[in-house]
């Protein structure tokens, strides 16, 4: 185990925040992991795992010892009349992951092409993206207990996903474990390092194409039953143009998320805004675009310090060059005072702010 002291974390957050680690080990295997618990400083130490920093913005340097995760690999464990079962490193890059799975003929990622960040952290998020979600195509994962070193493995029934949630993101209980395993259900936030995640993609293949900006190809193209790599480069070709590459303007993607309402509160706002851009959910629930909102609140284009509102998305938050984490707060914080005073609604962040 080598552990690094005072390591810059500008290249490893996607808004390109300046700050350091003050200690950080680089995590290839479940056997880093492990020496890391045994060690006598560092295993009672603090710990924040770290993917590829795409959500999270970052207001200081890191004080808990940074578990930075490498782990590779790729591989078909199952491949079957029902689906095909992969397996990926928590370490590998989630849109060149997507990109394999298909040049290796298994379609159903799609749609979930050129989201940033790891594979590692796509299930702590419940990615999703054009009418796909993570836990639609979410097979298991691998995971060890940073409280006792244990490995336990997870289905998708206990990852507890929600829309962009996930039991990765609360905090366990005080009397959060049964000194084996994490029980079924608890929260797991900083407690556990995902090493390996499976996906399981059905057969046969059908294309998901509710999205309005996928209907939008189809008419634009005359496609009207296209094949898993058009949609790949479609939903590529709609994310480049609407959203900034964070290696040439820092960003963490949306920054909030779509808040859901009530049918009669979706009423009661249509009646004061009718261009209001809604969308009924399954449930009975209606969701609201955030960033129309937040565009009709004016905040598009607009800045507070280095920190701004993207031009072409105002669910987007940039770092136009030297921007700190606390005016990407500040910034985040003015926006939702906004919101709320027009509309009566409370935005909630997507990234985690540490």
């Amino acid at each position: 185990m080598i552990v690094e002291q005072n390591v810059p974390l500008q290249a490893h957050n996607s808004f390109g925040i300046v700050a350091k680690a003050r200690a950080l080990v680089r995590v290839r295997s479940e056997g880093d992991v492990l020496e890391v618990l045994a060690d006598a400083a560092q295993g009672a130490a603090g710990k924040f795992v770290l993917g590829g920093g795409s959500n999270i913005v970052l207001t200081g340097d890191v004080k808990p010892l940074v578990l930075k995760v490498e782990i590779m690999g790729r591989r078909v464990l199952e491949d079957g009349p029902r689906g095909v079962v992969i397996e990926a490193g928590a370490g590998e890059n989630w849109h060149e992951f997507v990109t394999w799975t298909l040049d290796q003929g298994h379609p159903g990622l799609e749609n979930l092409a050129l989201i940033p960040g790891t594979v590692g952290a796509s299930p702590v998020q419940n990615v999703g993206a054009y009418g796909v979600e993570l836990q639609d195509r979410f097979d298991s994962l691998d995971a060890i207990d940073l409280a006792t070193g244990r490995l336990f493995t997870l289905e998708a029934a206990q990852c507890g996903f929600g829309y962009r949630d996930s039991v990765f993101k609360h905090a366990p209980p005080r009397d959060g474990h049964d000194g084996a395993v994490p029980l079924r259900g608890m929260g797991l936030a900083g407690r556990a390092l995902i090493l390996r995640v499976r996906f399981r993609l059905p057969k046969p293949w059908k294309p998901v194409l509710d999205y309005l900006d996928l209907q939008r190809k189809v008419h634009e193209t005359g496609i009207a039953s296209p094949s898993a790599r058009q949609i790949y480069d479609w939903v590529c070709a709609v994310r480049s143009h609407k959203l900034p590459d964070p290696r040439v303007l820092g960003n963490a993607g949306s920054f909030f998320k779509n808040p859901t309402v009530t049918p009669e509160q979706c009423q009661d706002i249509i009646a004061r805004e009718p261009k209001i851009v809604h969308y009924p959910m399954p449930d009975g629930t209606v969701k609201l675009a955030a960033g129309w909102l937040i565009d009709a609140c004016g905040w598009k284009g607009k800045s507070v310090g280095n920190a701004g509102v993207y031009e072409k998305q105002a669910l987007v938050l940039v770092n136009r060059g030297g921007a700190t984490g606390g005016e990407v707060v500040t910034l985040a914080r003015a926006i939702q005072t906004s919101v709320y005073e027009r509309f009566g609604i409370r935005l909630e962040p997507e990234p985690v702010v540490v």
